[in-house]
C-alpha cells in the first residue's frame, strides 16, 4: 500500500491511496482541473480510479465532486447524511438547472452508502470508518487496511476523542489535520471572531497544539509516518507546526520514544509517495 496527499489546505484537501490494483481517492476538495493534473503528476491515470471517498460535504473537500465525475468513471463512497448535505446548497441557476440539481444529476446512480459504524471494501482494501467532531452532517475518518498496513487519514475535527484515540492505536502511517496555531488565530485580522470561534471549538479544527498533547500523551508511537495535513494559510505556519510537532515526540517519556518522521503536506502541491 502506499498513499500521498494530492494537496491540502483552506482551499481544498484531496488524498490518494494506492495498491497493486486499487486507487481510491479520499475527498475531491480541489477544482477538478487540479486533481486530474496532480493525479497525472503522481503516475496515476484517472481512469485506474475504483472509486471516490467522501468524509464530509464541506466545499474544501466535496468541491470539485460535481466536475471531477464528468472525467472519471467509478462511483462515488458517501454516507446518506452527507449526501443530502451535498445537494443542499443555496447557488442558484436558471431554469432550474440549479447547482443542487446539478449535483443530483452527477451523482445518480454512482453512490455506494457507507456508514460510520460499519466497514467496506474497495478492491483489495478495506476501510475502517469512525465518526470525528466537526460541524458538518455526519464527517468521517477512515482506517484503510490490507495485509496488516493501516494508514489512517482524518480531518475537520475539533478536539481528539477516545474514539479517535483507540482507532490510531496501531496504525502504520497517519494523515492528520494540523490546522491552526492558537496565537496565530487569535492575532489573524482577517478572520472574524465568530469564525475563530467556530475553529476554536470542539466541532472546528485541531490545533498544533492539541495534535502536540496527542502526540506527547496519547500516540502509541507505532507509526513511522505522520502526515500534517489541512494547515491554514492564514493561522499556521508549516515551519511550526513541524516544530510543535516535532518537538512533541521528543518529550515523550523516555521509554516511549517513537522513530517517527513527520511530513507536511501542502495545498499547492502533493507529497512524496510513502509506502509500505
Amino acid at each position: 500500500m502506499r498513499f500521498t496527499v494530492l494537496g491540502s489546505g483552506s482551499t481544498g484537501n484531496s488524498v490518494l491511496i494506492s495498491t497493486e490494483k486499487t486507487n481510491v481517492l479520499v475527498d475531491a476538495g480541489m477544482s477538478a482541473r487540479e486533481i486530474l493534473r496532480r493525479l497525472g503528476e503522481m503516475g496515476v491515470s484517472p481512469d485506474s480510479l475504483d472509486a471516490v471517498l467522501v468524509t464530509h460535504e464541506h466545499s474544501d473537500h466535496a468541491g470539485g465532486l460535481r466536475v471531477l465525475l464528468r472525467s472519471v468513471d467509478c462511483p462515488v463512497y458517501i454516507s446518506k447524511a452527507t449526501e443530502d448535505s451535498f445537494y443542499d446548497t443555496r447557488a442558484g441557476g436558471l431554469n432550474g438547472d440549479s447547482e443542487s440539481s446539478k449535483r443530483q444529476t452527477a451523482l445518480r446512480e454512482r453512490t455506494v452508502e457507507i456508514e460510520s459504524t460499519r466497514e467496506f471494501r474497495i478492491g483489495d482494501l478495506d476501510f475502517e470508518p469512525f465518526s470525528v467532531p466537526h460541524d458538518a452532517a455526519d464527517n468521517f475518518g477512515f482506517v484503510a487496511k490490507k495485509d496488516g498496513v493501516r494508514v489512517a487519514t482524518l480531518m475537520d475535527f475539533g478536539h481528539i476523542t477516545d474514539l479517535i484515540k483507540e482507532k490510531l492505536t496501531g496504525c502504520d502511517a497517519i494523515v492528520v489535520e494540523s490546522n491552526h496555531s492558537r496565537d496565530m488565530l487569535r492575532a489573524c485580522s482577517v478572520y472574524t471572531w465568530e469564525l475563530k470561534q467556530r475553529i476554536m471549538s470542539r466541532t472546528g479544527h485541531l490545533s498544533n497544539e492539541d495534535l502536540g498533547d496527542w502526540l506527547q500523551n496519547d500516540f502509541d508511537g507505532r507509526a513511522r509516518h505522520i502526515v500534517l495535513a489541512h494547515l491554514s494559510q492564514r493561522a499556521n505556519e508549516p515551519h511550526l507546526a513541524r516544530l510543535m510537532a516535532e518537538t512533541a515526540l521528543q518529550m515523550r517519556a523516555p521509554l516511549f520514544r517513537a522513530e517517527t518522521k513527520i511530513t507536511i503536506s501542502h495545498h499547492k502541491q502533493p507529497t512524496e509517495w510513502i509506502a509500505f
